[in-house]
């Protein structure tokens, strides 16, 4: 196991490279060229001066969130094969600077959907909530203004304004497309690509759809247990695989986080995103502190599947509670994510000295 940080790149995040050094254990960084494009390539010349800068922190890079993926790709639109033609060249440029992994989602429109960004705790902490009344209550064309008012100035992943100017042609793109649809779609992108991970070894790592269910009536494939193994079947190659993620599973209690790693297995799991978060009614949630107490999560039984599965890839602590006056992008701040980073190395600790592995 690898302990990581995410880190949106210079100008883009409040935390440097520096503060995350000084995280005991933390030894990789997860990151982006954050601000491409959808469907833009990275050219080789970009990819070497990240790298470049994140190696001189004295950190490896861990793996790519994320290469996005046009809406094209995803629609199966006409840019399509233009857009995958230049996701595999993307894909060739990381292998050649030997980055082995790229975690990618392949949810309609939004990456992720909250109601509050900085909803006040009893403890005097904020974190990011979601209700699903007061979603009901929003036109999805005001979401990109009323994220944006409540994201300090900081861009949010998945919320790009160039593409949030676009919602109202974005939604009639994926108005007729179903869960079959999209799937085919995904699968259409994947066996595209393998080839180039084959050729480099890059592990291909899908996240799940966050919540866990339809927003704004936008088809969702990536929900639970079930349907993370109908495209690892679909896809049978172990280069495709999970970034597993408590929070998003963890939307709908029904999921069984251990469960699902156990029936995934450590081989087909890449990446792992854990994060608890507590569960304030039907459709509503709570974003908490790591610590399995603070919120409605087993963490302690999550990282024990994990290792138990064989998991031996990165791990990030996720979004973490904006704590101690701290201003960041929401989700992101240091502090607590240290915090988190340190618990969860932890757990691992204990679990891997109470079950050595042969």
């Amino acid at each position: 196991m690898q302990m990581t940080m995410r880190w949106f790149g210079t100008g883009y995040d409040s935390v440097t490279l520096e503060q995350i050094r000084q995280v005991p254990g933390v030894t990789g960084i997860i990151t982006s060229l954050y601000g491409k494009q959808p469907g833009e390539l990275w050219e080789k010349s970009e990819i070497a001066a990240h790298k470049k800068t994140v190696e001189d922190a004295g950190f490896t890079i861990a793996g790519i969130e994320s290469v996005n993926i046009h809406d094209s790709i995803k629609a199966a639109g006409a840019e399509r094969d233009a857009c995958i033609d230049n996701y595999r060249a993307t894909l060739e440029n990381l292998g050649q600077a030997g980055i082995r992994l790229v975690c990618y989602n392949f949810m309609p429109v939004f990456d992720w959907t909250r109601s509050d960004l900085a909803k006040m705790r009893s403890d005097g902490s904020t974190v990011l909530a979601y209700s699903q009344s007061i979603i009901d209550k929003i036109d999805p064309n005001d979401m990109s203004s009323a994220m944006k008012a409540q994201a300090g100035g900081y861009m949010l992943a998945g919320w790009e304004p160039e593409r949030l100017q676009r919602l109202k042609e974005l939604f009639a793109l994926y108005k007729d497309i179903g869960e079959n649809e999209l799937f085919a779609n995904l699968q259409y992108f994947l066996e595209a690509v393998m080839p180039v991970c084959e050729k480099y070894g890059i592990k291909m790592a899908i996240h799940p759809d966050d919540p866990a269910w339809s927003v704004f009536g936008l088809t969702r494939i990536m929900t639970g247990g079930e349907k993370l193994q109908r495209l690892l079947k679909a896809v049978d190659n172990p280069l495709s695989g999970v970034t597993l993620c408590t929070g998003s599973l963890g939307t709908n209690p029904q999921n069984d986080i251990p469960g699902i790693i156990k029936s995934i297995g450590g081989s087909r799991i890449h990446f792992a995103h854990l994060r608890n978060l507590r569960h304030t009614g039907p459709g509503d949630f709570e974003e908490a502190a790591h610590l399995s107490a603070d919120g409605s999560m087993d963490m302690y039984a999550i990282v024990k599947a994990l290792y138990d599965s064989g998991f031996d890839g990165p791990i990030r602590p996720d979004h973490g509670r904006a704590i101690w006056g701290e201003k960041s992008m929401p989700g992101y701040g240091l502090y607590d994510r240290a915090l988190g980073a340190s618990y969860l190395m932890g757990l691992w600790e204990a679990v891997e000295k109470a079950n050595p592995r042969r």
